[in-house]
């Protein structure tokens, strides 16, 4: 069986689509058909080697997506044939199968755990989460990355209290997603700070309090006027050296805490001064929200069912799996909040 599937062949370059061959289930792995697909800057990062040496190309990428369960592998218990699943790259329950590998005539596709850009697509178990089918498979394709890493920051990192101070720094799709979890969590103020006013509409949308162009406006003297006693938390999801140093800076004095979810290239290092440390405040890091899937993924679908986290209004462009370079196009012009990609496997009957 083959399927059309989005190739890194180099890196800095366009992704390939081409046809290629689905190896055979191992234990461990089940066969999905992907009906949408989320678009993240994380695997934009991939293609241009903000991590450094690529040693497994060529590849496939993708890592969050919704989709159907198509055959199971040996010792899978947690999900059957024909369930409605969310895919992340954060491990869950269940087996952790080995990587796959695609032929494309000649040529070997490595994949790993789980690839997304593609029509159907070999995953490990612990990358699949059964979701409930309230939830429209255009939402679910970006529970697996953002909205588990920015609501998870919020509830599992953070903890927040109810009418606890935040700030995010960077509202694409992770930043808007802390912004719809503090809405959630009952945080006040939220602050949203970006350079794109119509980022910053968009995250008035999802519950910002208040707004800050940082092209236009000086942010450390606009969040002493709204937060005098400095923001009990700051996080930073805009992948920017300034803007992460900013974040721990603005931190509440002794009690504040900072979260670090954006990604600098393997050179780049941030600078804050120890002292501040010392006296109490806080600095973390976020591994995808510390979430665990196979509790939080349902959590946040119940959430979106109720109407608590509108995960849909993150989506801001809807392509298809030929349009994906055109994607990364406008998730490099920062003009996005979710971009996600419908497969061609998918007809008007199954949205």
């Amino acid at each position: 069986m083959k399927t059309k599937a989005a190739i890194l062949y180099e890196l800095n370059k366009p992704l390939v689509i081409e046809d290629v061959e689905i190896p055979v289930l191992k234990r461990g792995q089940v066969l999905v058909k992907i009906l949408y697909s989320g678009v993240c800057r994380a695997q934009y990062n991939e293609m241009i080697g903000l991590k450094g040496p690529d040693k497994f190309l060529p590849h496939l990428l993708g890592h969050e997506a919704s989709a159907i369960i198509e055959d199971i592998g040996e010792g899978i218990t947690k999900v059957k044939k024909g369930d409605y699943v969310a895919l992340s790259w954060i491990k869950g329950d269940g087996l952790d199968g080995i990587n796959s590998q695609y032929k494309c005539g000649s040529r070997i596709i490595n994949a790993g755990g789980v690839t997304t850009f593609s029509n159907y697509s070999v995953v490990s178990e612990n990358r699949v989460t059964k979701i409930s089918k309230r939830i429209n498979p255009e939402a679910a394709a970006i529970i697996g990355c953002a909205v588990a890493t920015g609501c998870g920051i919020v509830e599992n990192t953070l903890k927040a209290k109810k009418n606890s101070s935040i700030a995010v720094f960077g509202t694409g799709g992770v930043g808007l997603s802390v912004v719809m979890g503090a809405r959630r969590r009952g945080c006040h103020p939220i602050i949203a700070i970006d350079l794109s006013q119509d980022k910053l509409k968009f995250a008035e949308q999802c519950g910002a309090t208040h707004t800050v162009d940082a092209s236009r406006i000086d942010v450390w003297q606009l969040l002493q006027k709204i937060v005098p006693n400095g923001v009990d938390y700051t996080v930073d999801a805009s992948g920017n050296k300034t803007a992460m140093e900013m974040a721990f800076d603005l931190a509440r004095e002794a009690k504040g805490i900072c979260v670090i979810a954006g990604n600098l290239s393997k050179d780049e290092k941030i600078a804050i001064h120890p002292f501040e440390l010392i006296k109490g405040k806080k600095l973390y890091g976020s591994w995808g929200g510390e979430t665990n899937p196979s509790y939080d993924i349902p959590k946040y679908v119940d959430a979106f069912d109720k109407g608590e986290l509108p995960i849909g209004d993150l989506i801001t462009h809807r392509l298809t799996l030929d349009q994906i370079n055109t994607a990364f196009d406008i998730l490099k012009s920062g003009d996005a909040g979710r971009i996600v990609l419908k497969m061609d496997s998918v007809n008007d009957s199954t949205t």
